[in-house]
C-alpha cells in the first residue's frame, strides 16, 4: 500500500465567475476547463479550482501563496494590465519579508487575497 500524493488544489470562491476568471486569465493563469459551475485555472504546474460559490466572509478569509520564479515578472504584468483599476481590486507592490520571501499581494474580485512571491536569502 502506498500513500503516495498526487495533487492537491483550493477550491476558490467566486462572487461573479465570469469576472473572476477574466482577472486570472489577465493575472497570467490559463483556464483548463470550465462549466457553468467550476473552472480549473492553472499556471505552469499549479491549479486551483475556482467555483461559482460566495459567501463574503468566507471568500474575504481564504488567503492563497504562490511561489514563482521571478515575482517582478509578474508584479510588472499586474502594473501593465492595471489589474487593480481593471477590477477594482488592491494590489500592493513586491516586499523583501523577515520570512525570507520577496513577495506581493493582490486581491481577486471576490476578496480573496493573494501572496505571490520568490524565494530569496534570509537576511539575519
Amino acid at each position: 500500500m502506498t500513500f503516495e500524493t498526487v495533487e492537491i488544489k483550493a477550491f476558490v470562491p467566486a462572487k461573479d465567475f465570469e469576472l473572476s476568471k477574466a482577472f486570472y486569465v489577465d493575472l497570467g493563469f490559463e483556464i483548463a476547463f470550465s462549466d457553468d459551475s467550476l473552472a480549473y485555472i492553472k499556471a505552469g504546474e499549479c491549479a486551483f479550482l475556482l467555483q461559482r460559490f460566495y459567501v463574503k466572509q468566507h471568500a474575504e478569509n481564504v488567503m492563497m501563496h504562490m511561489l514563482v520564479v521571478d515575482v517582478d515578472a509578474w508584479w510588472h504584468r499586474v502594473e501593465q494590465s492595471d489589474l487593480a483599476t481593471k477590477y477594482g481590486v488592491q494590489a500592493s507592490p513586491p516586499q523583501d519579508r523577515p520570512w525570507a520571501i520577496r513577495d506581493f499581494t493582490i486581491k481577486d474580485p471576490a476578496g480573496v487575497l493573494w501572496r505571490i512571491g520568490t524565494n530569496i536569502d534570509r537576511k539575519d
